[in-house]
């Protein structure tokens, strides 16, 4: 029997072993799930979704030490975040609950032509169908929640496949929801190979496809769907951030401190790219230079952490090569730009790199921010909308007109506004553009995406 090894990614040690699920296991999983839609005398009806989604947040609110214990053991992200990430993943439950109330259609007028007479024809919302979901390692709760409680929410069947790398808290939290009395075959796991998950992704029973990766993986999947599938693909952004002439140096820099640090800059939201008024541009790389250095990196189950590892030794191998090849370009290393550990990588600042170089051009995914000076703000809004992909972006100022201004001419899903490019809540929407994926999250839009409206027509002759 083929099996998965989670490992924690400060210092390797083994978490746990878990048994990977085969080519006909996986088809199995499918088969009860579409099975399950198909018998409509299954549907749960919405009192029984609220009740269940209801015992889900109890048994949650028992359990918080472990569920963050779990997810920074194996995702390395530290204690404190992590245990705000369970705290938000409960949050997450609770919204949806909130919303079952709000799937609801509308009545449509009739009677404004003759042929229309006597007649009565409203709309209401009904679960897609299948829901697949593929997620990511970042946030091995709250990832889970928005990629399975939007799809329960509404009544659908809903298969996922965790990241290989944190696969624990999904399973843990599957058993939650069967303790909480979710019926068999409605919320399942897969932890199967690459192969495999493609084919139960692009199966023809599937309705809805929910990607958080890749952009390479995500598009190369949408490409294969089934006619008729449904999708919403979460890739990631080059965050770019502008800071005017008026700005506040001191509250930016410590808004860019948490947004470009936070789990080691392993967010597809995180800043990266930091365009600076030449005014301000030394002094802003200076303070978060000094700044930096004093974050506490190393063991997430450390309460005192506050940047922990990145997810594997590989990707600090790799975080290292870009940050070399930008300073053998030109680039100068204000802080970090080295290595700390196997897994661990020094929070790094680095001032004016090329634009020509990877960490300007691509998602770094580790604890590295790019800081350029300017002088004009056609040219830093020219060079924050660069490149291919957009999600989210900021501007930091004072003047009002600079902020509706910039606002308005970033490329963007979201712009913060005196706030860092990693902020979220899970009633926001939350998405990329362009490259950068396709549809939008956060839970009530999720849920949204996976009803359809069917219209019901009736002809009396006594209306």
């Amino acid at each position: 029997m083929s099996t998965i090894i989670v490992n924690n990614p400060f210092d390797g040690s083994v978490v746990a072993e878990i048994p990977q699920q085969q080519a006909a296991e996986v088809k199995k999983v499918l088969d009860n799930a579409f099975r399950k839609f198909n018998n409509r005398d299954q549907w749960m009806p919405a009192y029984q979704r609220i009740a269940i989604l209801e015992k889900t947040v109890e048994i949650m609110s028992t359990q918080i030490e472990e569920l963050t214990t779990l997810a920074a053991s194996e995702g390395g992200k530290p204690y404190a975040d992590s245990k705000v990430e369970v705290l938000r993943a409960i949050q997450g439950v609770k919204l949806a609950i909130e919303h079952i109330p709000q799937i609801k259609g509308e009545q449509v007028p009739m009677g404004l032509t003759e042929s229309s007479l006597n007649r009565l024809a409203f709309t209401q919302r009904e679960p897609i169908g299948v829901v697949v979901s593929v997620s990511a390692f970042n946030h091995p709760l709250n990832l889970i929640i928005h990629q399975t409680v939007p799809a329960l929410a509404v009544g659908c069947p809903v298969v996922i496949k965790p990241s290989d790398r944190t696969p624990l808290s999904c399973l843990r939290f599957i058993e939650i929801l069967h303790e909480a009395g979710l019926p068999e075959h409605w919320c399942q796991a897969v932890v199967c190979s690459n192969e495999d998950a493609e084919k139960l992704v692009c199966d023809q029973r599937v309705n809805f496809f929910s990607f958080i990766g890749s952009s390479r993986v995500g598009w190369m999947l949408r490409s294969k769907l089934s006619p008729g599938t449904r999708c919403a693909l979460e890739h990631g952004g080059v965050a770019p951030v502008i800071v005017d002439e008026s700005a506040d140096v001191s509250m930016a820099v410590d808004s860019l401190l948490k947004g470009g640090f936070y789990h080691a800059g392993q967010v597809c939201v995180s800043v990266q790219r930091v365009y600076v008024h030449a005014s301000l541009c030394e002094e802003l790389a200076n303070l978060l230079a000094s700044k930096a250095e004093q974050l506490i990196v190393g063991d997430p189950l450390d309460a005192a952490t506050e940047v922990g590892p990145l997810i594997t030794k590989a990707e600090a191998d790799r975080v290292a090569e870009w940050v070399d090849e930008a300073v053998a370009k030109g680039g100068t290393i204000v802080t970090g730009g080295k290595r700390i550990s196997d897994s661990c990588y020094a929070p790094t600042v680095i001032l004016d790199p090329p634009e020509t170089c990877k960490v300007s051009q691509e998602e770094v995914f580790g604890p590295v921010v790019c800081v350029y000076s300017y002088d004009d703000k056609d040219e830093a809004v020219t060079k924050a909308n660069s490149l291919s992909v957009a999600f989210q972006a900021a501007v930091y100022t004072k003047d009002l007109d600079n902020a509706l201004a910039l606002s308005n001419r970033l490329n963007a899903t979201a712009v913060m506004v005196n706030d860092h490019t990693a902020f979220r809540v899970d009633w926001m929407p939350f998405g990329g553009r362009d490259t950068s994926g396709i549809g939008m999250g956060g839970i009530q839009y999720s849920m949204h995406e996976m009803t359809r409206d069917k219209m019901i027509v009736i002809k009396s002759t006594v209306l």
